[in-house]
């Protein structure tokens, strides 16, 4: 009788044990089909790929004129103006960059610049012409470029007899002042105090605060904000 009992039991055990590990597995399979079914596709995959390059932005096409670069008269070039501030919008439509400007969108592939006489002009190139007509293009351009990266408006400040007029994040020429002007100087560059005073009297008859942008030999820059004190 006992034997009988402990044969019983026995067979009970397996049989729970049976259809324990039938639920396991397939709940296993159920957990399985869940985690494939959240795998994307290769033809999803494509299809997101597809719609990345869709919103690459296009090129512009312009042409270089002198110490200018002309834009095409296109929806995309105007966006350049109205969104960054890029250039001056023209009365045809069209943005005139200055030659910094311009090498910045360059090197970001978001412009083509061509020679008046239609041959495309390569980086390399249109630095070495940029270096002809501009003193001191590289420096500035190491400024430009610096300021631009991070998220400043910097556009000309010849009539404030400085390089350049800086704009407080957020603000774009026409909202608010300028906040700084700047000065471009190579690490290795010397002036006299009668200029460095100079350009510290530009700054103060302009309203603005006087930055100093020193390039290294590394392209660089580090600033130097300088302003009037009085003992």
């Amino acid at each position: 009788m006992a034997k009988k009992i402990k044969k019983s039991a026995e067979t009970a055990l397996e049989e729970i044990a049976e259809t324990a590990a039938e639920d396991v597995t397939e709940e296993l399979k159920e957990i399985a089909t869940e985690k494939l079914a959240a795998i994307p596709s290769e033809e999803t995959v494509s299809e997101g790929k597809k719609t990345e390059k869709k919103e690459k932005k296009k090129p512009i096409f312009s042409i270089l004129a002198g110490e200018r670069v002309i834009t095409e008269s296109s929806d995309e070039a105007r966006e350049l103006y109205n969104q960054s501030r890029f250039g001056s919008l023209t009365e045809n439509g069209k943005v005139e960059l200055s030659l910094l400007e311009a090498l910045y969108l360059l090197e970001r592939s978001r412009l083509i610049i061509k020679s008046e006489a239609g041959k495309e002009i390569v980086l390399e190139t249109y630095v070495r012409k940029a270096r002809k007509v501009e003193p001191n293009f590289w420096i500035r351009y190491c400024v430009f470029k610096d300021m631009r990266n991070r998220g400043y408006i910097i556009k000309t400040a010849l009539k404030f007899g400085a390089d350049f007029r800086v704009y407080d994040r957020g603000i774009k020429p026409g909202e608010d002042h300028a906040k700084w002007i700047v000065y471009p100087v190579h690490e290795a560059s010397v002036f006299t105090w009668h200029e460095f005073s100079a350009k510290n009297r530009v700054a103060h008859s302009t309203k603005k605060r006087l930055l100093l942008g020193v390039v290294d030999d590394e392209n660089d820059v580090t600033y130097y904000e300088v302003r009037w004190m009085r003992p």
